[in-house]
């Protein structure tokens, strides 16, 4: 594994060229279509050789998201060591904000790499003419650095991710009243009684299931303890013991 401070470089020279308008949907799964451009690390031994780029294709493509707080491992298929590593660096630099992550599992399939002889900036013009060409709408363009370049692609993902979060999902989530803000008015993705929302909905599968007889009414108490809001559901708790 390379060490932080190249990845941390690698970070700084990574360039987004091209990036698409449209967002992570609140309801449906998506494909973005990625390529990154990075010169070929040969190159900076052989000085006289180029100019040459390497193109890497592929997707990533999101499942339905639930919010999360940053204390979530994310579910990462495809990516490297060097890319959680980014991604872990990135989210902590803004502990709530910048790590407001979802719960979905995201995964990248390379369709294929390849060389040209032409410079980064030629090769991004002749790509981006293609793809608009085709019609393509959820596509970003790359610079980043050749052995590290998904660290570059993670970056992005990242960032998407935030955008995402803070013009859709998150004035969806709290139009249905499901979040609150802090102090900074910065929205954060806990419910109305502090817990993270996927520990909200977790509570509400196991107050179902314990109504059903599927669950000891004990495994319940453990996990509202666990999150400190025992008070907050003890009516509705001891309600479950109630003869109708």
């Amino acid at each position: 594994m390379k060490t932080p401070e190249r990845i941390i470089e690698a970070l700084k020279q990574t360039k987004v060229l091209k990036a698409p308008e449209e967002l992570i949907s609140t309801s449906r799964p998506t494909t973005l279509h990625f390529y990154v451009l990075a010169e070929p690390a040969y190159l900076e031994v052989f000085e006289n050789e180029g100019p040459e780029t390497k193109v890497r294709q592929g997707t990533i493509s999101w499942e339905k998201p639930k919010l999360l707080t940053p204390g979530y491992l994310l579910d990462m298929d495809g990516f490297s060591n060097e890319a959680r590593e980014a991604m872990n660096l990135l989210a902590s630099e803004h502990p709530d904000l910048a790590g407001i992550l979802y719960k979905m599992r995201y995964k990248r399939k390379d369709e294929h790499s390849y060389t040209v002889s032409r410079a980064i900036k030629e090769v991004y013009h002749r790509l981006e003419r293609k793809i608009e060409d085709e019609g393509h709408s959820l596509f970003v363009i790359i610079q980043g650095v050749d052995e590290l370049w998904d660290v570059s692609l993670m970056k992005y993902v990242q960032e998407m991710i935030l955008k995402s979060a803070v013009k859709s999902q998150l004035p969806y989530y709290e139009s249905r009243g499901f979040i609150r803000k802090d102090d900074d008015a910065y929205a954060v993705t806990r419910s109305l009684e502090g817990l993270p929302l996927v520990a909200r909905e977790e509570i509400e599968k196991m107050f179902s299931q314990v109504e059903e007889g599927e669950v000891d009414p004990a495994v319940l108490k453990k996990e509202l303890d666990h999150w400190g809001v025992f008070p907050a559901f003890e009516d509705r708790f001891f309600n479950l013991f109630k003869k109708e």
